[in-house]
């Protein structure tokens, strides 16, 4: 769970939509092995997991970047896998005191508000949703980085798990592609 209170980020539509970006960005089980992501680096993985100590500033500053794949270097880190570059933007902007979990959502948040998706998740339209943060998350479908993208159904699952409620032309769609054959993450 987002450590911000559901009421200040929008609601409980909200919550599981961060919820369901740090299963996109970070996975289950490295979820599970951290501070509910919010200390994991870029390019870990659940048997070979970086993680950092301080929540005092973002833990990577853009000389500090990481090579996470062959010739692919990032300054990506926590929950929502931040680069450190837009940290340097939105920290003053947000007066974010330092990079606590909090401080994250708060950040999370206003990605979601420049992208103009509050309204489609706190509404349910959650495919629109995403649609409209796939340039800003890697791991949303659509993104085209390259990188891992985690499907549609699978995110709807992990969204609904997480207390998050679909507007009914989404949950009607979800219901078909499961009566289909989809296999979301169970």
């Amino acid at each position: 769970m987002p450590r911000i209170e559901a009421r200040a980020a929008g609601g409980r539509n909200v919550c599981a939509f961060l919820d369901m970006l740090a299963y996109a960005e970070i996975g289950e089980a490295m979820l599970a092995l951290s501070d509910d992501g919010y200390d994991v680096l870029v390019g870990s993985l659940p048997g070979a997991m970086e993680t950092f100590s301080s929540y005092a500033e973002h833990p990577l500053a853009e000389a500090e970047a990481i090579e996470y794949a062959p010739g692919l270097w990032s300054t990506a880190a926590g929950r929502y896998q931040i680069l450190a570059r837009y940290w340097q933007h939105y920290q003053p902007l947000l007066a974010l005191p330092d990079f606590r979990p909090e401080s994250q959502d708060r950040y999370a948040l206003q990605q979601l508000r420049e992208q103009r998706a509050l309204p489609l998740i706190q509404s349910g339209r959650l495919r629109r949703a995403i649609a409209a943060c796939a340039n800003i998350w890697a791991s949303l479908p659509g993104a085209g980085y390259g990188q891992h993208e985690v499907a549609f159904e699978e995110l709807m699952a992990v969204y609904q798990q997480a207390g998050g409620r679909l507007a009914s032309r989404d949950h009607h769609w979800f219901e078909a592609v499961m009566r289909a054959g989809g296999a979301p993450h169970e």
